[in-house]
């Protein structure tokens, strides 16, 4: 195989007629997934299980995918969710859904039947893609009672038992049948890079989820960018561990791979002896994910007996990551490339990065700098910028910046000014090459193994349980997951409130990223003079008691 270039040369001069040399330059999903057909179509595009697929292959099943959708009613800007596990049947759902012109809603494995719920009735999503048989969990039977949805119109399983009222994945595509398939390219074809791909739901200060709405230009342009500066190429084989509902898993996952030519390997759940064994048998080239993957392979008292030297690529980022483990990953794992990096949902997940050739220390203690044509500022609670090397508040402006959060335009223009600076709530200071590194979070959010977690969600979650007067919620350090919560508990008047009650209550009501590692019973919370928590004092105390 040539170099990219050279590809296209080919493909323009091959006189087919199709109309390939538009595909080259691909600027919505749907066009993506038409160029790499061009590029690579016979290539191997997706391994799951004893399934394989080339990039041909794929298109041919999401586009009857797409078939089943129009089929189904679905039109141009509807909203369709998938809730389930990494695998091919997530994919065809989730890309024959933008080859059909709507609007994708990815959800949160880990969501309980109110958090869903709550998802699927702000968004108005029509149709559901769901499973009943992941991790004992019969997803569409969380979705009863007061949880039920009423706006959902179809449920469909893509795999276990078919609920009643539902439909199975088989009957779903027999619908699309007798749909042409001209329909699908014509609504392909009117995809344009403005019309939202995604509405991903990420919590706030409030504890109230919001929908960041995401466009098809704006994903394909950062991770075609985003797989440039990590070194993707056609050929690579990429374990996707992060979950597709994910940002990271989707875009970085999913459509970097696809822009790019390479092999995608899911992984429905990280379970480290089956993630090497799959790393030696499919010579997986690309591994990301946050620190705790990493070290969790590196702890892993096997680690010898795998032969992981196909490994080349690594991205990570989302929590501190120790110089020694950046060091181990190049020296025991033989990582070719490690990079850090810094994104948020509101910004297509992507901002900064670090570059493969930054010194080690540049790549564990920062976050990089701005990715090509988005512009980053750190500035003082007044919006003014702050000198080099001085602490503020990252604001974000760019192609990658949201178009709002879906239904919400009073907390749109708190985030977004009139001049399209994004407040990200982060606190950084950034160097004299524009490097910037974390230092703190305005907004209080924790991350634990890769996922955001909001104090103000858990908290309003925590005042439901019974005896709870005032509740607290901080990230503590966590040598595995980077970060745990931690809640600081004050009991009503009379009331008995143990520690792993309140953690077992937490497991059945939220999801596990959100549910505190710790919790402590006190007397008062820290309190500032005009009655705010003082959060920064908890911390360091939490740090204490989870050492």
């Amino acid at each position: 195989m040539g170099t990219d270039d050279e590809v296209f040369e080919n493909v323009l001069n091959d006189g087919s007629g199709t109309g390939a040399a538009n595909v080259l330059f691909a600027a919505t999903i749907p066009g993506v997934i038409d160029r790499v057909v061009a590029l690579y179509g016979s290539s191997e595009g997706v391994v799951d299980g004893d399934i394989r697929l080339s990039f041909a292959e794929l298109a041919e099943q999401v586009d009857q995918t797409a078939q089943s959708f129009i089929a189904t009613g679905v039109e141009p800007g509807d909203r369709v969710c998938v809730w389930a596990p990494n695998g091919l049947r997530w994919m065809l759902a989730a890309l024959g859904a933008y080859r059909a012109g709507a609007s994708l809603v990815p959800l949160n494995t880990r969501f309980k039947g109110p958090e869903a719920a709550y998802v699927l009735r702000t968004a108005g999503v029509r149709m559901l893609f769901t499973v009943t048989d992941f991790l004992d969990t019969d997803y569409p039977a969380l979705l009863t009672g007061d949880d039920a949805v009423e706006c959902l119109n179809t449920v469909v399983v893509l795999s276990g038992a078919v609920s009643p009222g539902s439909v199975s994945w088989g009957d779903f595509i027999a619908r699309g049948e007798p749909v042409p398939r001209s329909e699908v390219i014509a609504r392909s074809a009117a995809v344009r890079p403005d019309d939202i791909s995604d509405i991903m739901f990420t919590s706030g200060t409030t504890g109230r989820p919001k929908g960041a709405m995401l466009r098809h230009g704006a994903t394909v342009k950062a991770f075609d960018a985003w797989a440039t500066v990590v070194g993707l190429r056609h050929g690579d084989r990429y374990l996707v561990v992060n979950p597709f509902f994910h940002a990271f898993g989707l875009k970085a996952g999913i459509v970097a791979s696809l822009v790019k030519g390479a092999t995608i390997v899911p992984q429905a759940v990280f379970d480290v002896p089956q993630v090497m064994r799959r790393i030696v048998d499919e010579r997986i080239t690309m591994l990301p994910g946050p620190p705790s993957i990493y070290q969790t392979i590196l702890d892993h008292p096997q680690l010898d007996s795998f032969d992981l030297s196909s490994l080349r690529l690594a991205v990570t980022g989302a929590a501190t990551v120790p110089v020694e483990l950046i060091r181990r990953m190049r020296e025991d794992l033989q990582f070719e490339t490690v990079v850090t990096g810094y994104g948020l949902t509101e910004t297509t997940g992507i901002v900064t990065m670090c570059r493969h050739d930054d010194p080690i220390e540049t790549i564990a203690n920062t976050a990089g700098r701005a990715i090509d044509d988005v512009e980053v500022r750190l500035v003082d609670a007044s919006g003014n910028d702050v000198a080099t090397g001085e602490p503020g508040e990252i604001w974000v402006r760019g192609y990658n910046v949201m178009a709002g959060y879906f239904g919400d335009v009073s907390a749109t223009a708190e985030t977004i000014n009139a001049d399209g600076w994004l407040a990200t709530g982060d606190v950084a200071v950034q160097d004299p090459q524009g490097n910037v590194r974390i230092t703190d979070r305005k907004k209080d959010m924790f991350i634990m193994g890769g996922f955001n977690a909001y104090p103000a969600e858990i908290e309003n979650a925590l005042m439901g349980y019974p005896g709870v007067s005032q509740v607290a919620v901080v990230g503590v350090p966590d040598r595995r997951m980077g970060e745990v919560g931690m809640a600081f508990i004050i009991p009503k008047a009379g009331a008995t409130i143990i520690a792993d009650d309140v953690i077992a209550w937490c497991r059945a009501n939220m999801a596990n990223y959100k549910v505190p590692r710790h919790i402590q019973i006190v007397d008062e919370l820290p309190m500032n003079a005009s009655g705010k928590v003082l959060k920064f004092e908890l911390r360091a105390r939490g740090e204490q008691l989870s050492n």
